[in-house]
Formats: structure tokens, sequence, C-alpha cells
């Protein structure tokens, strides 16, 4: 049915993701697909730090490392051929970034974990409403 899954996680909170594993890891084992896990990460506020682009360079280059390393322990919770499991980490808007994804690079099923709505989502409006809203293939969100 799914043979590229896309699946965002947030690696500062990884209870989202966690419940979510189970459910791309079902699919992809069904068919034998690859699953692809991105961290979007907040570019950073150059205007803040405006004449330090050598600091701002150095924190970004931090916070992929930290990304891949706690991406690459989530990686190991799931019970499928870690050949099958990428990563990788992107600057930018989460919605942006995962519709981009989506969009270019032929994944046929976005998979996403989502807290329990509460007001401030309501108001404010979630990252997984937010991708359900502009993607044009499937997306499952996970609670």
């Amino acid at each position: 049915m799914y043979k590229k899954i896309l699946m965002p996680v947030d690696v500062f909170e990884m209870n989202l993701s966690d419940k979510a594993v189970r459910h791309a890891e079902f699919l992809a084992r069904s068919d034998n697909a690859t699953i692809t896990l991105v961290n979007i990460l907040p570019v950073s506020s150059r205007s803040l730090l405006r004449g330090f682009a050598s600091d701002i360079k150095k924190f970004e280059t931090f916070m992929i490392a930290e990304s891949e390393k706690k991406m690459n322990e989530l990686k190991r919770l799931f019970d499928i051929a870690p050949d099958k499991i990428r990563i990788e980490v992107r600057f930018g808007n989460v919605r942006d970034e995962i519709i981009a994804m989506s969009n270019k690079d032929d994944y046929e099923v976005i998979v996403i974990g989502s807290k329990t709505p509460g007001m401030s989502s309501h108001l404010l409006g979630s990252n997984a409403e937010s991708v359900i809203r502009y993607a044009k293939i499937p997306v499952l969100v996970v609670r």
C-alpha cells in the first residue's frame, strides 16, 4: 500500500513521536516500505545575532548533531531493518518543510504524532492540523 512514509518528529517532545512509531512501523512492515524521520528546527533569529554569523553556524551545527543523535535513538524503537529508516534535519517552518518534502520526494503517506487538542491548539492551530490542511497525500495523525 505505502512504499515511502514520511514521519515528522519533534526530538524535544519525544512522547508525540513514540506514539506514532508503532503506526509507522506497522505500515512499513506490511509493504516493506521505507520511513524518513524528519526533524524541522526553527530558523535561527539572525536579527538577534547580527554580526555573529560564525556563532549562528556553530549553533546550527550543534542543533543538527543533537537532532540526529536523538533521531538515531528513536530509530532503535522501530522493529524493522535499520537500512529502511532515513533521518533528515531541516530548518524552517514545520508545515512548509513537511509539505515541500511530501510533494518533492514522492512520499505516499505522512504519519505524525499530535497532542490532545487543547485551547491553545484550537486558537493557534497545531502542526498536525496545518499539515492535514495542506497535504496532497494521506496523513495519519496519532494521538
